[in-house]
């Protein structure tokens, strides 16, 4: 799954290709933005956590939890 994150401020989003799906991403954000001066943490494939504080998140776009099949038609 990935997630890219937009800071403020910060002209590149930050891209973390994670194992959690879409609604687990989703939750641990909620939860986030529900604490006062809370930090969104995630954790990548290879295990090395992005803690952002969210008083500085711009966005956060979640991807699709399967990955669809690229190409021209035709069968496979």
């Amino acid at each position: 799954m990935e997630v890219k994150i937009g800071v403020r401020s910060v002209h590149r989003e930050i891209i973390v290709e994670t194992d959690l799906s879409a609604d687990e991403v989703e939750q641990e954000l909620r939860n986030s933005l529900a604490a006062d001066r809370g930090v969104f943490s995630i954790t990548d494939n290879k295990g090395k956590r992005v803690v952002v504080p969210v008083a500085a998140l711009g966005f956060v776009e979640i991807g699709e939890d399967e990955s669809r099949v690229v190409g021209f038609g035709g069968t496979l």
